[in-house]
């Protein structure tokens, strides 16, 4: 099957064609030409050009150019065709119903604002003929003309613009909670039915002008936090897009036969062409081969890759061909997992907690004080009690203190995005911003192991190369960095062997069988199934079997690049250090003493980890937990704020808060500037608002407010807020990691 004609394979059109109700097909694409504006101008204009074609919508932040066209008058790879024509190759999306949810949201505001503000124009323009009859004559019959012209207007406003507020408020009762939508649609309600009211009367006040206003203004604020919120997706999104959705399949006599990556099965060989991006995770069968992997890595000088190592699903190969033989593909790839992990970060993004517990209260105080200023003016003037009730219910509306968190949230997650570490629970930020103790794991998360030939040390007679290549053949069945760093030496030196039943204890090593062979590699304790004799004791990995140790493999260890300048960013911030590693005392005394951390524990198993993080709970710590292996998961569960390495073990990226895509530490004092800036952001939120309600209630409550003038300032003030909350996690003009694809 050949490029063009892969696009019509029934596999593939399910995962990237939208059926849509009115029979058209909509898709996705990815085209990083869209970063250059006339290379996205001149394609759009050559897409609508195409027959069929009747919506073009450009993301350039996501890089995403999405179509919406006549099946029956234009195909897929006719599309495809057309975008590699004008040099902006473009790579259909697989279908996603999250980011289809979040763009009908958006859409469906917009419409809603769109009749606010028309209907809200011609209110305005019927009231200005009233008002100006309050200065000026103008005969009985016109102003009741145009106040009925006001109501008739304000209608579809009320029924289709505000039904959100509404439906909310409805939702609000039948949870037997208080919110925001509850006042906003009894003020709307209230309005509305006073003045209309007043309007089949024939006399008395209307405010047509008032709530059209305050629904338009609550609309615009709701607006503009759904696009911050859909340009933060945009930017995690991005990173997610690069790998493929094609693969070229070496059949039994070495032909080729492009196929779809989803039907790639474990075993099957593929055949990478230079300049084309990995469609599997698999292990390389030619010498060598040289990679960009920078979508998970951040590295952005290329990798050396040799016969027999692992390559990613979405790395770039950039001097080919090569040959791949598939070990996961579709859902089981690395960049898979790094997917579901944005879902959940998505579905994560509820900005309920404490806050809606503040909010409830401040609802039930606003909805006390409508009451109390309604039975005052009953008492004094019955005639001004509903304005002055209805004034005081508009004016100290919660929307304003309801607000500032979501949309401060919503800009530091986009912010974080873009600098490499992916939120996947919101409310961690604000515990970040409490962090008073980081509890670090050592191997692979401060430290890189690197493992020298001279630290291999037979101990029964074999060879080095015998021991190195049996060792491996089970170091290569773990993603723990030692394991990596063991297997990436015999990969340079050895032919590759096969291990089978290989299972990984956490915090102690390997044990597998190789060519009939039981075999343990790790802590001395592990390899030998017992605690080791005096004589024994090794402060390597061991390599054991029934019979005793086979061979000793020493490692050195280096910190990471980044590593000691972000735990000078974590000490500046007043934050204790602390490391909590399984390895031998002496490697871990050697790298805490170059990091100059002073509290260390060697020897810690999962458990043992638990019992630290759990006497620094004790203490009144909030703690950082800071991992990326395994057997880290179960600390990373368990700490208030949990952070995983991109590269780490998948567990121990399920269990973490706080994603490093680019295996950097530096993520990490970012996402702690952030997190202390949002805190400050939305204190500043709340402190305005109820600043803002203080001044105007009095006012209000006294009758000095009439609605129209309460709808104005509860809606700039609400737009105010989300304005102001939308500085959270600015650039700060240092070094900026973009996230690459």
């Amino acid at each position: 099957m050949n490029a063009d004609a892969v696009w019509g394979h029934p596999l593939l059109l399910a995962q990237v064609l939208r059926p849509r109700r009115d029979g058209r097909s909509e898709v996705a694409l990815r085209v990083d030409a869209l970063g250059e504006p006339r290379r996205a101008l001149a394609l759009e204009q050559a897409i609508r050009a195409l027959p069929g074609v009747e919506r073009v919508a450009i993301l350039p932040a996501a890089r995403r150019l999405r179509v919406v066209w006549d099946g029956r008058r234009l195909s897929l790879d006719t599309l495809v065709e057309r975008c590699a024509a004008l040099q902006c190759p473009a790579q259909p999306l697989p279908h996603d119903d999250a980011d289809d949810t979040r763009a009908a949201e958006l859409h469906d505001v917009l419409k809603r604002l769109l009749v606010a503000g028309m209907c809200m124009m011609q209110v305005m323009a019927y009231a200005l003929v009233i008002y100006i009859g309050a200065v000026d004559f103008v005969d009985f019959t016109t102003r009741g003309l145009f106040r009925w012209l006001g109501f008739l207007t304000t209608i579809p406003l009320v029924a289709y613009s505000a039904r959100p507020f509404f439906v909310g408020a409805m939702r609000e009762l039948r949870e037997r909670r208080l919110g925001i939508h509850l006042p906003v649609a009894l003020a709307v309600a209230l309005v509305f039915i006073a003045s209309a009211c007043n309007t089949l009367r024939g006399s008395g006040e209307i405010y047509f002008d008032s709530v059209s206003m305050f629904v338009f203004l609550l609309l615009a604020a709701r607006y503009v936090e759904l696009r911050a919120r859909q340009h933060g997706n945009a930017l995690g999104d991005a990173v997610l897009d690069a790998a493929p959705l094609l693969a070229q399949r070496l059949g039994d006599g070495g032909a080729l036969e492009t196929v779809p990556a989803l039907a790639l099965r474990v075993g099957d060989r593929v055949h990478i062409a230079e300049g084309a991006s990995v469609p599997a995770d698999g292990v390389l069968e030619v010498d060598a081969a040289r990679l960009d992997e920078a979508l998970l890595t951040g590295e952005s000088r290329p990798v050396q890759r040799y016969r027999g190592e692992r390559l990613v699903a979405g790395s770039v190969l950039l001097d080919g061909p090569a040959t791949l033989r598939v070990e996961c593909s579709g859902e089981a790839t690395a960049m898979a997992r790094i997917g579901s992990l944005a879902a959940r970060a998505r579905q994560a993004r509820s900005f309920a907690t404490a806050s809606d517990r503040d909010i409830a209260r401040f609802v039930a105080r606003v909805l006390l004080l409508t009451t109390l200023t309604a039975l005052g003016w009953l008492l004094v003037d019955p005639a001004r009690a509903f304005d002055a009730a209805l004034a005081v219910l508009v004016v100290a509306c919660p929307c304003a203190f309801a607000l500032t968190a979501p949309a401060a949230f919503t800009r530091a997650l986009a912010v974080l995005a873009r600098h490499g570490v992916l939120v996947t629970d919101s409310a961690a930020l604000d515990r970040l911003a409490r962090v008073d103790t980081a509890l670090f794991d050592k191997t692979g998360t401060l430290g890189v192991p690197r493992l020298e030939l001279a630290g291999i040390e037979p101990l029964r007679g074999d060879t080095r190369e015998e021991v190195l290549a049996l060792a491996a053949a089970l170091a290569r069945e773990s993603s723990h960095p030692l394991a990596r760093a063991l297997a990436d030496a015999a990969n340079q030196h050895v032919p590759m062997r096969q291990a089978e039943q290989v299972q990984a204890v956490a915090g102690a090593g390997l044990r597998g069988t190789v060519a009939g062979h039981a075999l343990r590699l790790g802590r001395a304790d592990f390899a030998l199934d017992r605690a080791p004799a005096p004589e024994q004791q090794h402060d390597a990995l061991l390599l054991a079997d029934a019979d005793g140790v086979i061979a000793a493999f020493r490692l050195t260890e280096r910190p990471r690049h980044d590593a000691q300048a972000t735990l000078e960013a974590l000490r500046r911030d007043g934050i204790a250090l602390s490391i909590a590693s399984g390895d031998a005392a002496g490697r871990v005394a050697a790298l805490a003493s170059t990091l100059g951390i002073a509290d260390w524990r060697a020897r810690q198993s999962p458990d043992d980890k638990l019992t630290r993080l759990h006497q620094l709970h004790a203490e009144g710590r909030v703690v950082l937990a800071v991992g990326d292996g395994s057997n880290d998961a179960p600390i990373l569960a368990a700490a208030d704020v949990s952070a995983a390495l991109a590269g780490g073990a998948g567990l121990a990226q399920a269990q973490a808060d706080l994603l490093l895509l680019h295996d950097r530490l530096g993520g990490l004092a970012r996402a702690r500037a952030v997190a202390i800036e949002l805190r400050r952001i939305v204190a500043q939120g709340r402190h305005g608002s109820l600043v803002y309600n203080l001044c105007a209630v009095p006012f209000a409550a006294l009758g000095f407010v009439p609605p129209w003038l309460a709808g104005i300032g509860m809606s700039l003030s609400s737009l105010a807020v989300v304005l102001n909350a939308l500085r959270a996690g600015r650039d700060d003009g240092g070094p900026r990691q973009e996230l690459r694809a």
